[in-house]
């Protein structure tokens, strides 16, 4: 049995580090995204060497000491997560404008379990939809929503990259950027609230790092930072939304939320997991949601399984008059984040991908 603490131990250890070698082959990055599991196995053994720790066992009080410091280094990580992370609350007296809901939704290409999505949104409604993975056989079942919605740009594709939008509010423009790669589209809308507040929005999914898919995350990284890069520069509020194939405390993460200035409600509110919504040991919050200083939030969670392998991200919030409390979890720029930004920026355009036009559940 010691023999297996000191296995795990290292396994642990080495998982806690990898993440932090600045390479963006999947092989480092994937272990960004396990950090809570990570925690969680690190208490556990802890609490395990204590039952074996003998003060005469050097090689044992070692491995408990660099244990504790990689737990409590997770855990740093971590808690801003969470609810125990100061929040502020938020100033009743600002003028708002009314609220805007939004759902956002990974639907996973070879889910036909459509009429789960449809029946979720006829229930609640939301003011804009957004999904991501839509192919033509969810844009055909999707068309029940034209009749309630007014607007719609739809990009219905075979590669797991299809995306579809929907509003009942006023739009004023809306476009289709492919930052990275004809085969990856995003979708910026500028948009006015019922009472009149001028907002956009950027729907995002960028392709992940992993053995299956991409070699590395540079295409996933310079398509988060050209949305930073164009948002940095924005006069209105502005909400980005989506499957960032990302998780909020990776370094691409928050490299792009210095270079955006935007806020992630996630902090002081808890995780609120998405994917995978089949296996509750395996969940990550990797559909992410940032926002301007000047966008209130007044409910953020995770919607009902609708067959996906993600859960539908769900969020309302107001345009304000004047800055949000949460201004203060608006991480500063950093002296060489312009530079950084730019190269992988380059880097992501200059990635030569080998996805397939039709990608089948084979």
């Amino acid at each position: 049995m010691i023999i297996t603490y000191y296995v795990l131990t290292f396994l642990l250890v080495i998982t806690t580090f990898l993440p932090r070698i600045n390479d963006q082959h999947w092989f480092f990055r994937i272990w960004d995204f396990g950090k809570v599991q990570l925690v969680i196995m690190q208490f556990l053994l802890l609490i395990w060497g204590f039952v074996y720790i003998e003060f005469d066992n050097l090689l044992l009080i070692i491995c408990q000491g660099i244990l504790a410091f990689t737990f409590i280094f997770n855990s740093a990580v971590l808690i801003r997560f969470t609810s125990l992370y100061k929040t502020y609350k938020q100033d009743k007296s600002v003028r708002k404008s009314k609220s805007v809901s939004l759902l956002s939704v990974n639907v996973y290409q070879f889910n036909d379990e459509y009429e789960r999505l449809i029946n979720l949104i006829e229930r609640i409604k939301p003011d804009i939809v957004l999904t991501m993975e839509s192919n033509y056989n969810w844009d055909m079942a999707l068309e029940k929503l034209d009749s309630s919605y007014k607007h719609s740009k739809k990009i219905p594709q075979e590669n797991t990259y299809g995306m579809h939008f929907w509003t009942n509010l006023e739009v004023k423009k809306i476009k289709v950027n492919h930052f990275m790669s004809d085969d990856i589209p995003s979708i910026h809308c500028s948009l006015k609230t019922e009472d009149g507040w001028d907002f956009d929005f950027i729907g995002i999914h960028p392709p992940p790092p992993s053995p299956t898919e991409e070699e590395t995350s540079k295409e996933r990284d310079g398509e988060l930072l050209s949305v930073a890069k164009i948002v940095k520069d924005m006069d209105t509020p502005v909400v980005v939304a989506g499957d960032f194939n990302n998780v909020a405390w990776a370094k691409s993460s928050m490299l792009f939320k210095r270079i955006s200035q935007l806020i992630d409600p996630r902090v002081g509110r808890g995780f609120v997991s998405t994917f995978h919504a089949k296996y509750w040991f395996l969940r990550f919050p990797i559909d992410l949601f940032f926002h301007s200083e000047k966008v209130y939030i007044e409910e953020f969670k995770a919607e009902e399984a609708v067959g996906s392998d993600h859960f539908p991200l769900y969020t309302k919030f107001h345009i304000g008059s004047s800055d949000n409390p949460e201004t203060v979890n608006v991480e500063k720029q950093e002296e060489d984040d312009t530079e950084e930004m730019e190269e992988m920026i380059d880097e992501g355009k200059h990635t030569q991908s080998e996805r397939k036009e039709v990608v089948t559940e084979d």
